[in-house]
């Protein structure tokens, strides 16, 4: 089930009005990999040979963020009727994230204190909706409608939600380990690295589904896409919550991330032909 119109072959689609196909060059996100990654080695490097722990705190949050803010800058560029500044989507992931870290943590505690336990997929189902609830009141707001907007504050929902519990299981990790930075490093660049096909790509998804049935005006055929591809994120999230192998979380990468390019290239801009340049078709 298409989330979006594909134009048939040779058709030229022209960018809607008041959009721009992708607000960063396309190399942005390979530049913010690879200077998050030298800041990361510089402050490890220091952290070990002065043994400083003030530049713990610096080091979890460069490790949890630089892989999430990479990929985030990857979607920006790609060529998509977009429409949200770049000031508001900084400001959409630092809420979106907290709503959803207060949310979800809230009602799974509240949850556990009634039932004595929690099953993988309510935790998922908790979670999901928890990071739809900035990209909701986004939309309520009106001002960006197109479903590539959707795709892009899910992504960023997602990110900031990942940075924020991967600073977590760092944190933690570094009380349980008495100080081992290595088994840090370990936590940081392990959750770092699959953050893009985890909740980045589920919330990416979600998102713009949402979006899209926001501009099919709400018909039976949209909010059922929409409950259909959320109930995927549910499923791909139980999953990688409940699999716990290298094999199990490379098939469900492979299934999240291929599904959010599918949606990505469903939503990509063609652009009218100018007259130094030919037709993308």
């Amino acid at each position: 089930m298409s989330l979006y119109h594909h134009p048939a072959a040779g058709e030229r689609t022209a960018v809607i009005p008041g959009t721009r196909p992708g607000s960063l060059p396309r190399g942005t996100w390979l530049a913010v990999l690879l200077v998050g990654a030298a800041i990361f080695e510089a402050l490890r490097h220091t952290l070990l040979s002065t043994q400083n722990p003030n530049l713990l705190p610096a080091l979890i949050l460069v490790g949890a963020l630089v892989v999430p803010a990479a990929f985030l800058a990857f979607i920006y560029s790609r060529r998509l009727a977009f429409d949200v500044p770049g000031g508001v989507l900084a400001v959409a992931a630092l809420v979106g994230g907290l709503i959803g870290v207060i949310v979800a943590g809230t009602v799974e505690y509240d949850t556990v204190r009634r039932l004595g336990t929690l099953p993988m997929v309510g935790v998922a189902l908790i979670e999901e909706t928890a990071k739809l609830v900035l990209p909701a009141l986004l939309l309520l707001w009106g001002r960006y409608r197109t479903p590539a907007d959707g795709l892009l504050v899910g992504v960023a929902s997602g990110a900031s939600f990942a940075v924020l519990e991967t600073m977590g299981y760092a944190f933690v990790t570094l009380i349980v380990t008495r100080g081992n930075v290595t088994a840090v490093g370990g936590v940081l660049m392990e959750r770092g690295v699959l953050s893009p096909a985890g909740h980045m790509a589920w919330t990416g998804l979600t998102a713009a589904a949402l979006w899209m049935a926001a501009v099919e005006r709400w018909s039976a055929r949209a909010v059922l896409r929409f409950v259909l591809v959320f109930a995927v994120a549910v499923g791909l999230h139980t999953a990688w919550d409940s699999i716990g192998t290298l094999t199990g979380y490379i098939v469900l990468a492979v299934l999240g991330l291929g599904a959010l390019a599918h949606v990505t290239h469903q939503l990509h801009v063609r652009r009218p032909a100018s007259p130094n340049e030919p037709a993308v078709r």
